[in-house]
């Protein structure tokens, strides 16, 4: 994915309310931009860390300017933007780079599924395949090189997990996949320790057949793309 428009570099005062956060320019001012991250964002808001905006072409827009990247004080790429996680997720498996979603014929975001009023972020379907339902997560909490997720305790994804565990035991394919937007994180986790619920709920849509996928990202200024597979350890 290459930004759509050249980002703009400035320093991070801070994060405040979760949807915004003050930013100094090169020449001195202060924007504020909006955040497109409703998570705790542990170890990347930190004040005084180099990060990217880009710019809206909107008058009309309240905010002129979206949080995008963030390079950390250890020289780590984090993608800010949760979502831009299923641009991501989309554009790599259109593009055939990730190996175990290859050989379907139709995409489809944002379908309607489950018995929970739930959307899924994508549908793959294939006349000699069994129709694929994935679920897209973004990691970004780093400890000790490997990535865990939640960040936060979340209700939504609970939920998201129970639906795929019903998809998976009706014999259709159902996936979690977390999509790594932080250049340092090696592996990925469940946050037990964040969320017990959740690695509860995870660890029963493994037994009922859902499949688990993690991929890294490459992150600049310029663009982010999947590009490798990561390991997972429940």
């Amino acid at each position: 994915m290459q930004f759509s428009s050249t980002l703009i570099q400035g320093t991070l005062i801070k994060r405040y309310k979760r949807f915004l956060a003050d930013v100094e320019l090169a020449d001195g001012s202060i924007v504020i931009a909006h955040c497109p991250n409703t998570g705790a964002m542990t170890g990347c808001a930190e004040p005084g860390w180099k990060v990217w905006l880009s710019p809206s072409n909107n008058p009309k827009r309240k905010l002129l300017y979206t949080w995008e990247v963030v390079l950390t004080d250890q020289h780590h790429w984090i993608g800010i933007n949760t979502h831009k996680a299923n641009v991501l997720v989309k554009e790599a498996i259109q593009e055939n780079r990730i190996a175990e979603l290859v050989g379907y014929q139709t995409l489809k975001a944002e379908v309607k599924f489950g018995e929970e009023n739930s959307r899924i972020d994508f549908l793959l379907t294939d006349h000699k395949k069994a129709d694929c339902y994935i679920e897209v997560k973004s990691v970004t909490l780093l400890d000790d090189k490997a990535g865990y997720f939640p960040d936060a305790k979340t209700l939504r994804g609970q939920k998201h997990l129970r639906e795929l565990s019903i998809i998976a035991s009706q014999g259709k394919r159902a996936v979690l996949f977390f999509c790594v937007q932080h250049s340092g994180i090696q592996s990925v986790q469940v946050a037990k320790h964040i969320d017990p619920d959740y690695a509860m709920e995870l660890k029963q849509a493994m037994l009922n057949g859902v499949q688990i996928l993690c991929y890294g990202c490459e992150i600049s200024s310029e663009k982010i793309h999947i590009n490798q597979p990561l390991q997972f350890f429940s």
